[in-house]
Parts: structure tokens; C-alpha cells; sequence
């Protein structure tokens, strides 16, 4: 677990200029829009699609990799600092309004009034489906090709080539 400031003038400027992107390409979802959201991440991968609707905090911590769909709506909350990178294989499907939530606040009140917050990496291995709605903590890591039902809120590592539905997620069944 990594604590960072979220409200030092560094990341609020990082954060800024983050979101005049994402603003920019949800008003006018053009390619040379997209082409500066893509620009915003560590690494982005080919042929990746991103419908509008599209935020992130800070962008430069996150890895896409080729071919990947992330559909309307899609809103990721990721830390700046690299040791908790959001990463997304290839060849996935991201369904809409889906929530990738690396950051997030200590429990103990005391410890939230220092106003840091805590980050985890989340890993998506490669072919992952992820339905819409779905919700990814962080510390998360999900095993190639499983699907990760609608709806569903994911609190625990996934397997690969296993599908999880469910408040908390848990496993159906095999593929």
C-alpha cells in the first residue's frame, strides 16, 4: 500500500491537466482527442478503442494493451505513483460505467484527517471481460480471460478462465 497526497500543488496540477483531457475528448470525442488521452497514459497499446464518458485522475500510471474495448463511461481512479499502476491486458472488453478504483481512504478517522491517500496496483490479465457496471478495488489482480459478471463488485483476487458475479464477486463457474 502507497500514501500519496492527492491535494499537493503537484498532483492537483497532474490531475488538472488530466481531466481538461478527458473533458476535451468526452465533448468531442474526435481522434486527435483520443490521441491526448492515449498520451496521458504510460503506455497504450494498438487498435485501443475508449468511447466517451472516459476519466481518470492522473493517467500516467496506466498500461492498456492492444486491441482493448473500454466502452461508455468507464472511470478510473488512479494514483500517480508507479507502484500502484493500473494495467489492462490485451484483447478486452471493458464494459460501460465500469469503476477502477486504485485509491482510496484509511478507515480510521485520525488517519483521514492527515488527507493522504492510500493506492494498490489493479491487474487485468489479457481477454478479460469485464461487464458493465462492474466495480474493481484496489490491490485487485484478475487472471487471463475471465469474465467478471454485470453488476459486480470485485473485493478479491480472480482466477484465470473463471467467471465471478456477485456483491462481493465469487465464482460461478469455469470456462
Amino acid at each position: 500500500m502507497q500514501l500519496f497526497n492527492s491535494i499537493s500543488k503537484e498532483y492537483l496540477t497532474q490531475r488538472k491537466l488530466a481531466g481538461d483531457i478527458c473533458r476535451l475528448f468526452n465533448k468531442s470525442p474526435s481522434k486527435g482527442n483520443l490521441k491526448r488521452i492515449k498520451s496521458l497514459f504510460f503506455d497504450c497499446g494498438e487498435e485501443v478503442i475508449i468511447e466517451a464518458g472516459f476519466h481518470c485522475d492522473y493517467g500516467s500510471t496506466l498500461i492498456i494493451g492492444d486491441r482493448t474495448f473500454i466502452n461508455i463511461n468507464c472511470t478510473i481512479l488512479d494514483s500517480p505513483l508507479p507502484e500502484s499502476a493500473i494495467s489492462i491486458g490485451n484483447d478486452c472488453l471493458i464494459g460501460p460505467n465500469v469503476q477502477l478504483l486504485a485509491v482510496s481512504h484509511a478507515l480510521d478517522p485520525q488517519q483521514r484527517l492527515s488527507k493522504e491517500n492510500f493506492s494498490q496496483p489493479i491487474s487485468i490479465g489479457n481477454n478479460v471481460w469485464v461487464g458493465a457496471g462492474v466495480i474493481i478495488l484496489a490491490g485487485i489482480t484478475i487472471g487471463d480471460n475471465a469474465v467478471i459478471g454485470a453488476g459486480s463488485i470485485v473485493t478479491k483476487n480472480v482466477a484465470a478462465n473463471i467467471v465471478v458475479v456477485g456483491n462481493p464477486a465469487v465464482k460461478v463457474k469455469d470456462i
